[in-house]
């Protein structure tokens, strides 16, 4: 269908580019200890971008099994969106190098049976219930498992046409401590490649219990300020609200807190950077949702400002070229967001500690400013090591300003941990607590 699409719009006057997806994912829920929910997906369809007289139309259809009709109208309500659209159009991708990036598809993880992944969720639940049995009904349990493969493929007017097939998987476990008072843990990871499952769930069960331990016996803590060691966890809720100052769209809408290129604008210490060639990283592609290669992106090195983020429109507006950072799927345009964020710099062994104020996650990111930077973020769990104890704490406030904070990073940790698409060590910096 595809290639016929394409022969539909080479025969008219305009630019063109069609974007598409075909995938499949399957997902498995558990509740106390019981699988209560078991479910197999298809997506499949074709996004279309019409440029025409300067500006551009978009439609899509669900679907890849459409009849040559069926694609010549498709075809032509888009035309006739761009003709009345107000939406500039600055051009589509002519960079038609292949860049391919490893370890983004397993056949394994492919191949699993629905059956398979089924006894897979059901030995999560009896795990559970195992665990339950020895710790007594003050504790719940639950947790789940998704894999998915998907094929993504982008072709335009330039002579563009690439696709690639991944693969993705991911278990999670929560436990819920509670009797005259509460505590929760909390464990998820992804893999683009098949682990171990019964090795993976059964190390997810013994984390999230320890953390569980630790929120239960947790108390709000007195107000403190001073050096304060950011787990990976929380380190990426303080990134999120700095990342959109780094986004080409916002600095060209003047949204961002950022303007100009070689400012120095945090520590020394602290380096950022957005690389999308990561093998086997669940933020990894070969080409963005435009067909740009991609590439890695150093933004902000030993706290010089760098580099920002492009897809091909805002490239163009401010006269660089795009950094593969286009997303979307089949029913949107593209808009500029970020792979795989890495955190480095300075390192410094941040593990082995007699003495220090640790803060593991936090949440209410949603709420800050990115542009003043100003954050007040929930505390959901900390601890203080005294002489080797540790004295956990929660639900007291975080509170500052992320371009203060980023300027205040005394060293980053030697270990790094993959959270999603984030991969960061601790960070030691200065702060506030409430």
């Amino acid at each position: 269908m595809i290639d016929e699409l394409i022969k539909i719009l080479n025969h008219k006057d305009v630019e063109w580019e069609i974007y598409w997806e075909i995938g499949r994912g399957s997902s498995f829920k558990v509740e106390r200890c019981e699988l209560v929910r078991a479910q197999r997906k298809y997506h499949s369809g074709v996004g279309l971008r019409i440029g025409y007289r300067g500006k551009v139309g978009f439609s899509y259809i669900t679907g890849v099994n459409h009849d040559k009709n069926s694609l010549e109208r498709f075809v032509n309500r888009t035309i006739k969106l761009a003709k009345v659209s107000e939406v500039p159009f600055y051009g589509f991708s002519t960079d038609n190098k292949h860049k391919k990036v490893k370890a983004l598809y397993d056949r394994r993880i492919e191949e699993m049976s629905f059956d398979d992944a089924y006894s897979t969720a059901l030995f999560l639940a009896e795990k559970e219930r195992e665990l339950k049995e020895n710790l007594g009904s003050e504790y719940a349990l639950s947790g789940g498992m998704a894999f998915g493969v998907s094929v993504d493929g982008i072709a335009n007017s330039n002579g563009i046409e690439k696709s690639e097939k991944t693969t993705g998987l991911s278990v999670s476990v929560h436990i819920i401590k509670r009797a005259e008072k509460s505590g929760s843990g909390n464990y998820y990871k992804g893999f683009r490649l098949m682990p171990d499952l019964e090795e993976e769930l059964s190390l997810g069960l013994g984390k999230a219990l320890e953390e569980a331990e630790l929120s239960y016996n947790a108390k709000k803590s007195s107000s403190y300020e001073g050096e304060i060691i950011l787990e990976p966890h929380a380190v990426a809720s303080l990134v999120s609200i700095l990342m959109s100052n780094l986004y080409g769209d916002n600095v060209y809408h003047r949204r961002s807190r950022f303007s100009k290129l070689g400012d120095m604008i945090a520590s020394e210490a602290f380096t950022l950077i957005d690389d999308a060639t990561l093998e086997g990283k669940l933020g990894s592609y070969s080409f963005d949702g435009e067909g740009n290669p991609s590439q890695r992106t150093v933004l902000i090195e030993r706290g010089i400002l760098k580099n920002f983020l492009f897809d091909e429109t805002y490239a163009r507006l401010m006269d660089t070229k795009s950094t593969g950072n286009a997303v979307r799927d089949f029913r949107t345009t593209p808009h500029i967001g970020n792979s795989n964020v890495i955190v480095d710099g300075k390192n410094e062994n941040l593990e082995d500690l007699e003495k220090a104020v640790v803060v593991k996650r936090v949440f209410g990111e949603h709420t800050a400013n990115p542009v003043s930077g100003d954050f007040s973020l929930t505390v959901e769990l900390g601890y203080i090591i005294e002489r080797g104890e540790i004295k956990p704490f929660k639900d007291n406030m975080l509170a500052g300003n992320i371009f203060e904070l980023i300027s205040s990073i005394v060293s980053v940790g030697k270990k790094k941990e993959q959270i999603g698409s984030f991969l960061s060590p601790r960070v030691l910096v200065f702060g506030k607590i409430i």
